[in-house]
C-alpha cells in the first residue's frame, strides 16, 4: 500500500515593505512521502519570493517534468516556472525555452559544484538562481505546524519569516 501525502495548510502574509507589496494567501501544500519537512517550506518560501494569485503548487514529485512551482495565463501559457533544489540543467533549458521566466531556489552542499557542473545554464537569460543559505535552511523546519500562520517580512533588503513558533532570518545569494 502507497503512501499517501501529508496536507499542510499555510495561512501565509507578505509585507514586502521595499516595494510597498502586501498580500495573504491561503495555501494548501501536501508533503509527499518521501519530500523531507525541510524541502517543503522552502517550496513555500518559494511561493513567498514570487508570490501571485495565479502562482501554483505542482506534483514535482509525481511528475518529473514539472516545477515546484509554475504560474500560467489564461490559455496555458507558462509564465513561471519555479525549481527547488538542484534540478537537471536539460530541464532546465527546455523549461527556458516554454516560460518567460524561469527560477531555481538552491539549498544544500551541492549548490556550487551543479552550478559549476552546470556552466550553460549562464546563457540563459530568463534564468535566476538563488541560493538559500544553511544557516536559513537549517532553522526552517522549527517552524513547521499542520496549520501554520507564516508572516514574510521584507525591509531594506533584509528579509525574515516569523510564526508563533519563532523567526528565521532568510539570507538568499543570487547566482545568477
Amino acid at each position: 500500500m502507497a503512501l499517501k501525502a501529508t496536507i499542510y495548510k499555510v495561512n501565509l502574509n507578505i509585507a514586502e515593505m521595499d516595494q510597498h507589496q502586501y498580500a495573504d494567501y491561503a495555501l494548501t501544500v501536501a508533503l509527499h512521502p518521501s519530500e523531507t519537512l525541510e524541502r517543503m517550506m522552502i517550496r513555500i518560501l518559494a511561493f513567498a519570493r514570487y508570490a501571485a494569485e495565479d502562482l501554483q503548487f505542482t506534483q514535482d514529485l509525481f511528475e518529473s517534468n514539472e516545477p515546484a512551482l509554475w504560474q500560467k495565463d489564461l490559455t496555458g501559457q507558462c509564465l513561471k516556472w519555479i525549481e527547488v533544489g538542484c534540478p537537471d540543467e536539460d530541464k532546465i533549458k527546455k523549461a527556458s525555452a516554454r516560460c518567460e521566466q524561469v527560477a531555481i531556489i538552491c539549498y544544500g552542499n551541492a549548490v556550487e559544484t551543479w552550478y559549476q557542473k552546470n556552466s550553460k545554464l549562464k546563457s540563459l537569460r530568463n534564468v535566476e538562481i538563488w541560493q538559500l543559505a544553511s544557516s536559513t535552511v537549517a532553522q526552517l523546519e522549527a517552524l513547521v505546524q499542520r496549520s501554520m500562520q507564516l508572516q514574510l517580512n521584507t525591509l531594506d533588503g533584509s528579509c525574515h519569516l516569523l510564526s508563533d513558533d519563532g523567526e528565521v532570518e532568510v539570507h538568499w545569494t543570487q547566482l545568477q
